[in-house]
């Protein structure tokens, strides 16, 4: 019997509800990054009991199931020939005959560090371990091999009856902790197969060594309302497969039955490709659903042979093409089992031609001026296609162009008056008329700013960190008597120096982690540290950050010695009032949070509106905060807009406040950090909210 789409996706409810209602309202129809993306979501989420770095959890969780008075030795402990898998469960501590707390991923593999909280003290990678024989695998990154645990070409073998247990806590620390915890660093193996950064040894090892009921015991305790449960699963405990699903690979067990069946019937190639609403940069497709023995899960869709994306439903929509081109579009059919369908018959559409130019750039202003330059700032235009960049025209010639909304000009004389326009173009090379002219008038050569300070700060997931420094005095500055350090437990920390660098008039400088992924960090003016530990770049939200001038503290992120997390998966910018450098840190009067990974403006300082300015900051107030409550009350002077984002920048309620009800209903949002995003009379803020 044939069944659509909806059905298969109630029949799926039914069938995981069955085996775990943990996992109920989660599409497990879907593959690749996207299933990761929905596991690491419900993960993250559920994981509302944060433990400390102890005993008791281990106690409870790695209980010996032949005898309740021992818990198990992962890698077991070599001695004489004979392996022994077990100790006394009080029989813990730091001496020769004990058991300790095993870092299964080793902390210092992390980036950065994971310390001895928060990723560092998460039970489900947390294991007993012989002191003596964790003493050996040290930091030792994990290698195939065979037989017992032990040293093998270089790295670790965990041994053949934990390599699988190990694989698969790899698994979870990546899905939970993103970037800082990549399978590629703390494993040897190739992730060329991969879509990410997981590597073939783990899902090589999730196969060879199937789930236990030890893995079973520890997963059901945490998914539990006792002491030391997390609240959180281990879902490749749950189910192997969904690894093979996401990264690849060999066949893991299928432990849910739920897509290795004898399923071997692909769909029905898609019918009636139809094209519509095609604009100069899009086209909409449709088709006829296809059939299938059990059920179609999805379609993908082609252009020119290449994968554009997919969609459960039967109508998607091509964007960012080009005007007036001709594009071969194609469908294909899968189901739950991953067979497929042949691709349809292709159809071939053309995007209209382009003749429509942009809006005129708006609001032309000129900032930081110097003796022989000044920063030109507009509005974005608008276009049917999209603007692909703004020419920059001084007394009448062009001088350059950019693809932002603002351009430095440069290479002018002082005390020197001049006429800027500007004008958009679009990808067709339409172009605007030029702008209503502004005057920019340089400086005599001299500058109320005599000093350099941070303008950007972002601590994103995993190594996406970045420091951002801005000239706006009235000189180029060598670099070299400046260093920037980390403060972290009162105590400065690493010697960043920049000795050799220079920064221009009106520019900046960036320094990037070295193991930084974000495209808009790696593109960006990049410091390459040689750390080892990249001290200060691997800030963590709860580290201050110094920039010193001859070893003299001149400006701080941070309170100087504070303890707080005052910085966590949040983009800092500092407000445009701000022109020099402070080791008084003012939150609110300073500077702008921004969501986590927001790093669009790295790079560019444009300054962000001044609070001075900005009604909605003026009157903005949010309480209880931090709270303990399932409502949050926020008052400003006009109706707004509220988006709440979880850490990892992820919406998670949208609402609208007024005068009349200005309370917001958290009850849904569990433990942790959130930001929250204000927009009213096109100016927006955000802030921070804890929710404990």
């Amino acid at each position: 019997m044939k069944k659509n789409l909806l059905l298969l996706l109630l029949f799926l409810t039914t069938i995981i509800s069955a085996q775990e209602p943990y996992y109920t309202g989660l599409d497990l129809a879907k593959s690749g990054l996207e299933l990761k993306e929905e596991l690491a979501t419900k993960t993250i989420a559920a994981h509302t009991n944060i433990l400390s770095y102890g005993w008791d959890a281990l106690k409870a969780t790695d209980v010996n199931p032949e005898n309740s008075s021992e818990v198990l030795l992962i890698y077991g402990y070599s001695a004489s020939g004979t392996t022994a898998r077990t100790r006394g469960i009080n029989q813990n501590g730091g001496g020769s005959s004990d058991w300790n707390r095993e870092h299964t991923y080793a902390k210092s593999l992390g980036n950065p560090n994971l310390g001895t909280s928060g990723p560092g003290a998460d039970a489900h990678h947390l294991r007993p371990s012989d002191v003596g024989f964790n003493g050996q695998r040290g930091s030792l990154k994990f290698a195939d091999g065979s037989g017992n645990a032990g040293s093998v070409s270089g790295g670790w073998f965990p041994g053949d009856e934990w390599k699988g247990d190990v694989a698969r806590m790899m698994m979870y620390m990546y899905i939970r902790y993103g970037n800082q915890c990549k399978p590629t660093g703390v494993g040897i193996g190739s992730s060329a197969s991969t879509p990410d950064d997981m590597i073939n040894l783990f899902l090589e090892w999730n196969v060879e060594d199937p789930v236990s009921d030890f893995e079973r015991q520890r997963n059901t305790y945490h998914d539990s309302n006792e002491t030391y449960a997390q609240g959180n699963r281990n879902p490749f405990i749950d189910n192997a497969y969904l690894a093979t699903r996401i990264w690849g690979g060999e066949n893991a067990i299928d432990s849910w039955g739920l897509y290795i069946t004898a399923d071997d019937e692909a769909p029905t190639v898609p019918t009636n490709i139809a094209l519509s609403n095609i604009t100069t940069a899009s086209i909409d497709v449709n088709w006829s659903a296809s059939s299938d023995n059990e059920a179609v899960t999805k379609y993908e869709v082609f252009v020119n042979g290449n994968l554009n994306g997919n969609t459960s439903t039967t109508n998607y929509s091509i964007t960012n093409l080009n005007p007036n081109t001709t594009y071969s579009i194609t469908v294909l059919a899968k189901d739950i089992a991953n067979n497929k369908s042949a691709q349809s018959t292709a159809v071939n559409g053309t995007t209209l031609t382009d003749l429509e130019a942009p809006s005129v750039p708006t609001n032309v202003t000129i900032t930081n001026q110097a003796g022989t330059s000044f920063r030109v700032n507009w509005t974005a235009s608008t276009d049917n296609s999209g603007v692909a960049s703004y020419d920059i025209f001084v007394d009448g010639t062009l001088n350059g162009n950019s693809t932002n909304t603002n351009y430095i000009v440069t290479n002018l004389a002082i005390s020197t008056t001049y006429s800027i326009t500007v004008l958009a173009k679009d990808a067709a090379n339409n172009s605007s008329a030029k702008s209503t002219p502004v005057i920019g008038t340089t400086t005599d050569g001299t500058s109320n700013v005599s000093e350099l300070f941070f303008s950007e700060y972002v601590e994103g997931s995993g190594s996406n960190k970045a420091l951002e420094l801005v000239n706006l005095t009235s000189n180029n500055v060598d670099l070299s008597p400046y260093t920037i350090k980390r403060q972290s437990n009162g105590t400065w920390e690493g010697n960043l120096s920049l000795e050799g660098k220079t920064i221009n008039i009106n520019d900046v400088f960036v320094i990037v982690n070295a193991g930084a992924t974000d495209t808009n960090l790696t593109n960006a003016n990049i410091y390459d540290l040689s750390y080892p530990d990249q001290t200060p770049m691997n800030f963590n939200g709860d580290d201050r950050v110094g920039l010193f001038k001859n070893d003299v503290l001149i400006d701080i992120i941070g309170d100087l010695d504070g303890t707080d997390d005052f910085a966590k998966n949040i983009t800092l910018r500092r407000n445009s009032n701000i022109t020099g450098p402070t080791t008084d840190y003012n939150e609110r009067n300073d500077w702008t949070y921004y969501e986590l990974n927001t790093t669009s403006d790295i790079g560019n300082f444009n300054g962000t509106l001044s609070v001075s300015n900005n009604n909605l900051l003026d009157t903005f107030k949010m309480y209880p905060n931090p709270t303990n409550g399932n409502f949050v009350n926020i008052e400003t002077v006009s109706d707004t807009e509220v988006i709440i984002y979880n850490a990892l920048g992820k919406v998670v309620k949208t609402t609208r406040i007024t005068s009349d009800k200005n309370s917001i209903d958290i009850s849904k949002l569990s433990k942790g950090v959130y930001f929250v995003k204000l927009e009213a009379n096109k100016k927006s803020m955000t802030q921070k909210l804890i929710r404990n």
